[in-house]
């Protein structure tokens, strides 16, 4: 009996270490720039994480000049962006102050894409709540 209270004991130690050095992959996409090639990269980067570790949770946030990533009819991406969508931990959100500068209305997006009050309180939001941090720029 004593045997079996150790071992459940060794096996319970063992559990919570082991779960207290998985981290949860969690990171947030900069992307302000209208150049395609770093369009290009977000859209590979992610599904190389994806492909790496499908339970890795991640945001692209557009503002400012990378707005035309996410109006269909500008973008290059959009069907890359659609399939990168059925993924539940996979999310692109979009500035609506930079929506509004630019007159572009939630219609207008690529499906899927979703509208935030503020893309940089966005990014901020998930850095505190201990979200990575890239900015997507060559």
């Amino acid at each position: 009996m004593r045997k079996i209270i150790v071992f459940v004991g060794l096996f319970t130690v063992s559990a919570s270490a082991i779960q207290a050095q998985t981290k949860d992959y969690n990171v947030v996409f900069d992307m302000s720039s209208k150049d395609t090639i770093n369009h290009q990269t977000v859209i590979r980067e992610i599904t190389l994480i994806k492909k790496a570790n499908p339970q890795a949770k991640l945001e692209v946030v557009v503002y400012g000049q990378g707005l035309d990533l996410v109006v269909k009819d500008k973008s290059t991406k959009s069907e890359e962006i659609q399939e990168l969508l059925k993924n539940e931990n996979v999310s692109f959100k979009v500035c609506a102050m930079t929506m509004q500068r630019n007159k572009v209305d939630e219609s207008q997006l690529v499906t899927g894409v979703r509208p935030v009050d503020d893309g940089i309180y966005e990014i901020i939001s998930k850095q505190q709540e201990g979200w990575g941090y890239i900015k997507v720029a060559h």
